[in-house]
């Protein structure tokens, strides 16, 4: 645990990023139906905007997770991690200074254009940064407690937009977006890898002058740039690895689908607004941190990464199905409290991933699984959101409200089923990871 104890400024970092994030997940619906439709509790066009809006991300992240792992594997996770938690201020401060219509819009674009960098970029890179600095046999806990990090500050990001007004909740979450960027920027160390720090992205030693004398510094990061070809050949060198990607589409498939569909849905099913989707999110919060820093450190070493995997994506279908044929209001509570369980199966996978490459490949392999992970962002709003807003408008062609959550539990189960064949493999050594040679960096 004296490895863990070293990480406390990465988890600060995180703490105070994932806070700025989730305290405006509860207000986003609100000020998206007020601005887009005022006075209704059902709009189709919010639906398919927000969709339309996390399919482009997800091209966009597609490209950027595997480019920005890769990038974090020479130059360090420090210099990388500025870039997102950066962009990330700037969409916050526009509805910081106003949530009327055209700012809102302006929003929509600037959110859409710096999520397509920032979606999932901190995540990777923290993961890549634990990898450096933890043992294998401590993995699957510090991963775990990293994601139990991202649960405390979600509890307190949706708690504290309980208390606040929306326009307060913006200008905090701008403010606590600023404090993350200052505090990992002074504090934080980067990553030490087989005994180097990562070289600087800056350093001279690493930008050669070509055959003029001229710079070629956006040439080599280019270089850096991992192709289609590159992902399959690392996906391929092992069958856990490929397992683990599948399980990884499918659960992001399932998450993503949910997320976009959940509030519109309660919305317009018991009338929800900003305060009781805070509520359900801060139980689904704690039973998740709970859980994260408290059973998983003792869950993992006992049961394996597989098998709680599969315990994790068990209960994930099970809370899917439970909100899909919610008959009362309390009904999303309930299943909001099966979090304890489900919350296992996001650092189970990433451990398993992590134990299948060598030290100086932790940012090219969590970013190809964050890459397949955004390729499932694309698809999943392309296939759920027009299915959402189909079945709560009057067009349906059968009254089931529910029935575009109760489909995403389906494809949860498949990622369930294939848990359920993963066997981890031993590690694979550097001596093979340098001879594949994924990228010619």
């Amino acid at each position: 645990m004296e490895k863990l104890s070293g990480l406390g400024h990465l988890f600060m970092t995180i703490f105070l990023h994932n806070i700025s994030s989730f305290m405006v997940i509860p207000a986003i619906t609100d000020v998206t139906m007020a601005a887009i439709c005022p006075g209704r509790d059902e709009c189709s066009l919010a639906i398919y905007l927000s969709g339309f809006q996390q399919a482009i991300i997800g091209l966009g992240t597609l490209v950027m997770m595997p480019l920005v792992g890769n990038l974090s594997d020479k130059y360090g996770r420090k210099a990388l991690l500025s870039v997102p938690l950066a962009l990330a201020i700037i969409p916050l401060a526009t509805l910081a200074y106003s949530r009327s219509r055209y700012f809102f819009y302006a929003y929509y674009v600037l959110r859409t254009l710096t999520a397509m960098v920032c979606e999932g970029s901190v995540h990777c890179l923290s993961l890549a940064y634990v990898a450096d600095n933890v043992p294998e046999g401590q993995r699957a806990s510090a991963f775990g407690i990293l994601s139990g990090i991202g649960s405390s500050a979600f509890v307190c990001g949706t708690l504290s937009t309980r208390f606040l007004s929306t326009a307060s909740t913006f200008q905090v979450s701008t403010s606590v977006a600023i404090m993350a960027l200052v505090y990992m920027r002074i504090f934080l160390q980067d990553s030490i890898v087989d005994g180097n720090l990562s070289t600087p992205i800056l350093s001279s030693g690493k930008i050669k002058a070509d055959a003029t004398g001229n710079s070629s510094k956006s040439v080599q990061i280019f270089k850096t740039m991992p192709s289609l070809e590159d992902m399959l050949c690392l996906l391929k060198s092992s069958a856990t690895l490929s397992r683990a990607a599948v399980v990884a589409f499918f659960i992001n498939l399932s998450e993503v689908g949910l997320h976009s569909s959940l509030m519109y849905y309660l919305k317009a099913r018991f009338h929800f607004n900003k305060n009781q989707f805070a509520d359900l999110m801060v139980i689904s919060g704690i039973a998740g941190t709970i859980s994260q820093l408290l059973l998983m450190p003792i869950l993992a070493p006992a049961l394996g990464e597989g098998r709680l995997l599969s315990i994790g994506l068990f209960f994930t279908c099970a809370h899917m199905f439970l909100y899909s044929i919610a008959w009362s209001s309390w009904v999303p509570y309930a299943a909001a409290m099966l979090s304890i369980l489900f919350v296992f199966s996001q650092p189970c996978m990433r451990t398993i991933v992590s134990k299948q490459v060598g030290a100086s490949e932790q940012g090219k392999a969590q970013g190809c699984i964050s890459g397949i992970g955004s390729f499932a962002n694309v698809v999943s709003p392309l296939i759920f959101s027009p299915l959402t807003a189909l079945f709560l408008s009057d067009r349906a062609p059968f009254h089931f409200p529910g029935f575009s959550i109760m489909c995403v539990g389906f494809t949860s189960m498949i990622a369930l089923i294939q848990s359920t064949i993963i066997r981890v493999a031993p590690p694979i050594s550097n001596e093979r990871i340098s001879n594949n040679n994924y990228v010619d960096a």
